[in-house]
């Protein structure tokens, strides 16, 4: 009897440590899906998380909820204020995509901080306008004047363009898209180009005669660049093609599943029609 006791014990004891084992084995494969959803959205989560600037992105973002939940999509939006954070976060593998920026910002990110992002999608673009402050047209430049810029290297080269088509500087031949205030060749009002971090610029636009901003952050400030900039890019303009906002995922994961998901949304005709509907032509729906 005893013996039977024991026998009974010990069978007891291996059933345990199989069943122990059988759960290890749960666990490892949860750890598997939780390393997919970090690409995009695993077939468990089908949760992908996405780092975006407030306006417009994270707004286009929101109207795209619903129509990726019908693709059995989840979106997890982080809203984040700079240029910075939103690469570092998705070169890390701590959010799957990112969308705030345009091809050229994203390059000169890539060549400067060693990062390995790519373009899943493009998907809209916003015109760089020229602001009024205490000058309110631009017939009323005057000697020493300043005007704020952003100050990051594609944009800086961007803002003295629109400034230069607007006849207030001349950039050095050859000058392009990587043009900075060294690159300034004439200068006939001495204007005094003040570079600033681009969320900064809305703070203070009543301070200097003009400021160029960027869509977005002018959109934060109230402003439309087809209503209250006093000059702006044009929708057909080169400037348009070459700045579309983009999709942004860490090289490799442009062909997830999830990813592809969200970009066929947010291209798809209910959200070109939310972006015309909502940002008088602030914010425009990139076309192919």
């Amino acid at each position: 009897m005893k013996k039977r006791f024991v026998s009974v014990i010990t069978a007891a004891i291996l059933s345990a440590a199989l069943l122990a084992g059988c759960g290890g084995s749960g666990a490892s494969t949860s750890a598997s899906g939780d390393q997919a959803a970090a690409a995009g959205g695993s077939e468990e989560s089908k949760t992908i998380t996405v780092a975006a600037s407030p306006t417009p992105h994270s707004e286009i973002l929101e109207a795209a909820k619903p129509l990726l939940a019908e693709k059995g999509y989840e979106l997890d939006i982080k809203v984040f204020e700079d240029y910075v954070q939103p690469n570092e976060v998705v070169n890390s593998g701590e959010i799957d995509c990112n969308y705030f920026q345009h091809v050229p910002y994203l390059e000169s990110f890539n060549e400067e901080k060693g990062t390995d992002l790519v373009v899943a999608g493009k998907i809209h673009y916003e015109p760089l306008g020229i602001y009024p402050g205490t000058k309110k047209t631009l017939e009323e430049i005057g000697e020493g004047d300043v005007i704020a810029v952003p100050n990051d290297t594609t944009n800086e080269a961007r803002a003295l363009l629109l400034l230069q088509d607007n006849g207030i500087i001349k950039l050095k031949d050859g000058a392009g898209i990587t043009a900075t205030k060294q690159d300034i060749a004439e200068n006939p009002h001495n204007v005094e180009i003040k570079e600033l971090e681009a969320a900064q610029i809305p703070h203070v636009k009543d301070e200097v005669a003009y400021s160029v901003m960027n869509g977005n952050y002018a959109l934060q400030a109230g402003l439309i660049a087809a209503k209250d900039a006093l000059s702006y890019e044009l929708p057909d303009s080169e400037a348009a093609a070459t700045y579309v906002n983009v999709i942004a995922v860490k090289a490799g994961n442009e062909e997830n599943e999830g990813i592809k998901a969200l970009v066929e949304v947010l291209k798809s005709e209910d959200i070109k029609k939310f972006i015309a509907d909502n940002y008088d032509g602030a914010v425009i729906a990139f076309e192919e």
